[in-house]
């Protein structure tokens, strides 16, 4: 998060849970990116043994993300002048080495 804040996001919501009618799920993070409500998937993996983190965001995943973002919008109300999914992958090592950190920002879209 301290990535996001660093560049100008101001976090809304951490790990927003909620059930739905069609399962419930959890959001990452929630930011506010200059007005956009930013929903944001956060991966990780340890080393490269089980692939990169950003393998993980398949079309199911986002999917469930955002049908959570729907359900966020609709309890929460923000007031943004629009929305867009980001996904942040971090890769942490063994040994001394910092994590990688990946961000795209619209990442994905609804009906993409």
């Amino acid at each position: 998060m301290a990535f996001l804040e660093a560049a100008g996001f101001r976090i809304v919501a951490r790990n927003w849970r909620r059930a739905g009618p069609d399962g419930g799920g959890e959001l990452d993070i929630v930011a506010d990116d200059g007005g956009t409500c930013v929903f944001v998937e956060v991966r990780s993996r340890t080393g490269e043994g089980q692939g990169h983190p950003l393998e993980a965001i398949t079309s199911h995943k986002r999917a469930q993300v955002i049908r959570v973002a729907r359900l966020y919008m609709a309890a929460e109300n923000p007031a943004a002048s629009g929305y867009r999914f980001d996904v942040i992958a971090v890769t942490f090592w063994d040994d001394d080495r910092p994590p990688d950190l990946v961000h795209i920002p619209d990442a994905f879209q609804v009906g993409g």
